[in-house]
């Protein structure tokens, strides 16, 4: 089997799993829900920064996009759903590689939309304080927005695979982009700037005081992801099915 099918296959069974497209759905909600009320809320403080207030409900909305990731491929090792799996797509690599194509495809698709949908509420919500982002700025922390949706996702998805459980994946993930990051951040300095979340997350911001800005922080996550995904493609080449 070519990648064409595989990914098309790995497509089929995301739409047709409906607690999948149920994730996506809470991705779009949650995240255009918070940048509203958020918006209205934190956009017109002193020392706000409306364009990061307009999208904050990415902070709660990528616990979603982190759980597709890890749904996506936890479903595989349930009830030797894998071993079937393989039996048509014997290529290991092959079939990884189609999956996490197919996450980001949809949540990047997903994401994009729902950046849009969330600056939009958010923006609403600023009054006057919406006047300092300029166009330029909000084409990218959209853009940007999307693509750490998408990210963070991947990063799910190849712990995931290592772990060989969507539970243990995101009981490292949800509490690390909650409270871990945060606590570290307070206490190390720029070095949390370099964690996955912390670094993406500056693609949101006007006016960055860390040491990445937008396109550099996303690069970061980027690597992290792309360490998580090599060291999935290894254990799912290595391991028993």
């Amino acid at each position: 089997m070519t990648f064409g099918p595989a990914f098309h296959a790995e497509c089929l069974k995301i739409r047709t799993l409906r607690s999948l497209p149920g994730t996506l759905l809470a991705l779009f909600a949650a995240t255009t829900a918070f940048s509203a009320v958020a918006g209205a809320d934190q956009g017109t403080g002193p020392q706000a920064d409306p364009l990061f207030s307009a999208l904050s409900g990415v902070l709660p909305g990528q616990i979603a996009a982190i759980t597709f990731g890890a749904l996506a491929v936890s479903g595989e090792y349930r009830g030797g759903a894998l071993r079937v799996t393989l039996l048509s797509m014997p290529r290991r690599g092959l079939w990884f590689a189609a999956k996490a194509a197919a996450v980001a495809g949809h949540v990047l698709l997903v994401g994009l939309v729902t950046a849009g949908a969330a600056f939009a509420a958010g923006r609403a919500g600023l009054g006057a304080a919406a006047r300092a982002i300029t166009a330029a700025e909000a084409a990218r922390a959209v853009a940007g927005c999307g693509i750490y949706l998408t990210l963070m996702a991947l990063f799910a998805t190849g712990l995931t695979a290592v772990l060989r459980s969507g539970v243990a994946a995101l009981s490292i993930l949800v509490p690390f982009v909650l409270v871990v990051s945060f606590v570290v951040g307070d206490s190390a300095g720029t070095v949390a700037d370099l964690l996955p979340d912390r670094a993406g997350q500056a693609v949101l911001r006007s006016a960055y005081d860390g040491v990445l800005g937008p396109w550099p922080g996303l690069a970061v996550t980027a690597l992290w992801t792309a360490g998580a995904l090599l060291a999935g493609a290894w254990c799912v080449r290595r391991r028993d099915a």
